[in-house]
């Protein structure tokens, strides 16, 4: 499917990058007898519990993000809840262990291995003799056969999502009796122990109306440790039910029901009793670690967070004064106030009550988040700056900001096809190269971004509000009209967003590096403000604005905003940049004062002296130069002084003069190298957001500007993702079991659609090679499974030197489950074992989960 109406932009690559870079990576992995697969990053935590422990009965309510809309796993429309049905109520041939890898399912599968493989490879599954579907009928060939041709591709008439691994099937036939079928391939296919999980009854899978509409609500056959019972859009629940002919380990559970809980609501559902499990995020988290922290305090105790926690006695007082006051007015309100804050102070002291009936449970996703840089067209589609980018992140930084304060390992991904742990996991990210700022400057530098060329200013015309508007996407900031001048005081503070996390950074004093668009505000003017906490923006101007009224128009397509020091008569300019310099020498004076007296003794004269002689310059300037601008430029010195400066910029005694150093920003061919990073506005993407703004930083020590734009969160990936409508982006893919499979469509080489357009599948960064395209299609047709790997792995190393998209660090995956619910939680990797689930038994406790 195209997601793309601009034509086929060719990305150009580097041989030199080709070669030095991917070619020795798996070679050197060769050279090892150590599995580079490793182990996971994180283990499960699900307190495990033998069977004999758990109590028969009960019912699991299970927090799910809403009813599916489909319960046909191949349909386009499935979600995570299709997932849990299919997986509780049909059969698989394979499912995932704690390690991520596939393994045969015994239930179902007493064998299965490759009997042929010239003149063309065949598969042999034998079957358990006791696997039945729930109307009694035996699981055999008819229902492979049927799943084969609904997914083959060749009848356009099933409505399916994907039909990979099938479309290389020649055919499918009874072995020596009804336990055994043999699959023909017509190419060879390394991936076949994907195929046939799920599987379902030919009842679904036999016409294209059984399976268009026929297993969307309602599945009348099924063959698991549960059976469907009822699913219901208007109660939002979908109910599951012990399977009475189910012939292996009973289920421990009389009832499994999927409850549609939005995130937000989650944390009230749990404390409602309405749900027992339940994904959740950070916040909620730290909610239920508080509750069970506060258990020992006792009903009655005080929270010291919460609603409340702010209201010290000084502000209890002067409430109360201002209540029982003679001012009828602000009493009625204070009492108002005072009557609110008490019921949301009553309403979390009881949620907290009942969390504590509730822990969390921690593990990483079989997932992983990645900065993805747009290569079709723009700065980024050069491969040396998006390398540039790449080399300038601390990958093992941007983890720990996320993984640490969750008490989870922090270590940055270095595969795109596999995780920690997986078959075909290797850390291929040394072609690329580690965190390196000089490399970085270095490949834009030879990209022709150069620091100090000149930038010219676009010529804008005066139009009404609305018109010549940008062909921004719908959600974005810049595609909101506004008929309000924008405001010429460069000072204002209008729009600045500061997000969670963002401010704790030690680098954060990098003024003007970004800029920030906040589309999910209801302000319709669109501004810019630096990403840092530092202030003063008094004597700047944007370059490319004049400051007249109603030039600054939401949407108007212009060079990128930068900050640079304004415009003032050259020698009012050096006396000032003389303070600024004079003010920074005297704070680090003052530092080493603390502990080299006699040196900042020394320090100090030498900067009154050069104070003075600024002092007497400025006075032969005349009058205006020391008010307002004089003050916020010595602020800014200051700050410019310390560590995270821009470069260049009021350094110390010894460095070059400021008129030697950076005259500007990187440019090429008058225009500056800017970056528009797009990131989600909703309440559940603070961690996004916040990493975001760490690589903004990050990316400013090399010279690259960027320019965030925050969207709402149901337009991020239509909208702009899919649509290309960004440079920089981040986004996570789920880990398959299969890569060579399942990842080719995501890093596969963009082709030319026949409409003109670019086909790009789910290769959103629009980056590819023939080169990748290659090894995948060599690894999936390699029936050796340690050479399939091996060629996995050099298409890994092969991503990571185009840079089309960084691995950063594996999800985090968060749990809230009943203290005595065991074998559930935080699955990691495996695949849920649903027979198993249930309430431990009054008096017993579960054993304890420990990460590899």
């Amino acid at each position: 499917m195209s997601h793309d109406g601009v034509g086929p932009r060719a990305v150009m690559r580097s041989v030199a990058f080709l070669t030095a870079g991917v070619l020795a990576v798996p070679a050197l992995a060769g050279c090892s007898e150590k599995d580079p697969a490793g182990k996971p990053t994180a283990g499960q935590e699900i307190a495990p519990a033998e069977r004999g422990l758990i109590a028969d009965g009960g019912t699991l309510r299970w927090a799910v993000d809403a009813v599916p809309e489909t319960l046909n796993a191949f349909q386009a429309d499935a979600d995570a809840a299709t997932s849990k049905v299919a997986g509780a109520v049909l059969p698989s041939m394979y499912r995932l262990d704690a390690n991520g890898r596939p393994q045969r399912n015994p239930d179902y599968l007493e064998s299965a291995k490759i009997v042929d493989r010239e003149p063309r490879q065949v598969v042999l599954y034998k079957l358990n003799q006791q696997a039945v579907w729930s109307d009694g009928r035996e699981i055999g060939a008819a229902d492979f056969a049927a799943q084969w041709r609904a997914l083959s591709g060749k009848d356009t008439a099933y409505w399916t999502a994907r039909n990979a691994g099938y479309d290389r099937i020649e055919k499918i036939e009874r072995g020596a009796n009804d336990l055994e079928v043999r699959v023909t391939f017509s190419k060879p296919y390394a991936d076949w122990q994907s195929l046939f999980s799920p599987l379902y009854p030919k009842e679904v899978m036999g016409t294209p109306d059984a399976f268009n509409d026929g297993a969307r609500r309602k599945l009348k056959v099924t063959a698991g440790p549960f059976a469907l019972d009822t699913v219901d859009k208007d109660s939002g629940e979908v109910r599951l039910k012990r399977n009475p002919r189910w012939w292996g380990r009973p289920a421990k559970l009389s009832e499994l029901v999927l409850r549609a809980v939005p995130r937000d609501k989650r944390t009230a559902a749990l404390a409602e009793g309405k749900v027992d499990l339940a994904e959740i995020d950070s916040s909620e988290a730290h909610r239920i670690t508080l509750a069970a922290r506060d258990k020992g305090k006792g009903n009655g105790a005080p929270l010291a967070h919460g609603p409340g926690a702010a209201l010290t006695p000084g502000k209890s007082l002067r409430s109360w004064a201002i209540a029982h006051g003679s001012d009828e007015e602000a009493a009625d309100e204070e009492i108002l106030a005072r009557k609110k804050r008490g019921k949301a102070v009553a309403k979390y002291a009881d949620e907290q009550s009942s969390l504590r009936g509730f822990e969390v449970r921690k593990s990483l996703e079989p997932a992983f988040t990645q900065l993805a840089l747009n290569g079709e067209q723009g700065p980024l589609a050069d491969e040396r700056v998006r390398r540039a980018v790449a080399r300038a992140l601390d990958r093992e930084e941007l983890a720990r900001v996320v993984l640490r304060p969750l008490g989870l390992p922090a270590e940055p991904v270095g595969s795109h096809l596999a995780l920690s742990g997986q078959h075909a996991y290797a850390d291929n990210s040394g072609a690329l190269g580690g965190q390196d700022t000089k490399e970085a400057q270095a490949l834009l530098a030879d990209a022709g971004w150069v620091s100090g060329g000149p930038v010219k200013e676009e010529q804008k015309e005066k139009k009404a509000a609305g018109a010549g508007a940008s062909k921004e996407p719908a959600g974005s900031e810049a595609s909101k009209a506004s008929g309000t001048p924008a405001d010429s005081d460069t000072n204002s503070d209008t729009d600045t967003d500061t997000d969670e996390g963002s401010g704790s950074s030690e680098d954060s004093g990098s003024s003007g590096s970004s800029s920030t668009s906040d589309s999910a505000g209801s302000s319709d003017s669109s501004s810019s403000s630096s990403s840092s906490e530092s202030s003063g923006d008094d004597g700047t101007y944007i370059v490319g604005e004049d400051g007249k009224p109603g030039d600054d128009k939401p949407g108007e397509n212009r060079a990128p905003a930068l900050l640079v020091p304004a415009p003032l008569t050259e020698l009012q300019r050096v006396a000032l940049l003389d303070q600024a310099y004079v003010l920074g020498v005297r704070g680090q004076a003052e530092k080493a004062k603390k502990a080299k007296k006699q040196k900042a003794g020394k320090k100090q004269r030498i900067g009154k002296k050069q104070k003075a002689e600024t002092e007497k310059n400025q006075k032969m300037d005349g009058p205006g130069t020391s008010g307002k601008v004089e003050k916020n430029l010595a602020r800014e010195g200051q700050s410019q002084f310390q560590h995270g400066g821009a470069p260049g910029a009021y350094a110390p005694k010894g460095t070059a003069a400021p008129g030697r150093a950076a005259a500007g920003p990187l440019a090429k061919n008058g225009k500056p190298l800017s970056l528009r990073f797009v990131l989600p506005s909703g309440p559940g993407s603070q961690s996004l957001r916040a990493v975001g703004e760490r690589i903004a930083r990050m990316l400013e020590r090399i010279g690259i500007r960027t320019e965030i734009s925050k969207v709402a969160d149901e337009s991020y990936f239509k909208d702009h993702i899919a649509s290309g409508q960004y440079d920089l982006a981040l986004y996570s893919w789920p880990a398959s079991a299969f890569p060579a499979t399942d990842a080719r469509p995501i890093y596969s080489k963009p082709v030319p659609a026949a409409d003109g357009s670019l086909n790009v599948e789910q290769n959103y960064t629009r980056v590819g090679t023939d080169q990748v395209d290659q090894l995948f299609d060599q690894a999936i047709a390699e029936l050796d499974p340690g050479e399939s790997r091996s060629l996995v792995r050099k298409a890994d190393a092969r991503i990571w030197a185009a840079a089309g998209s960084i691995p950063l660090y594996q999800r985090p995956q968060l749990t809230a489950a009943r203290t005595n619910l065991a074998n559930a939680g935080a699955f990691g990797f495996q695949t849920p074992l649903y027979e198993d689930m249930g309430f431990l038994k009054k008096g017993t406790k579960p054993q304890t989960s420990s990460a590899p």
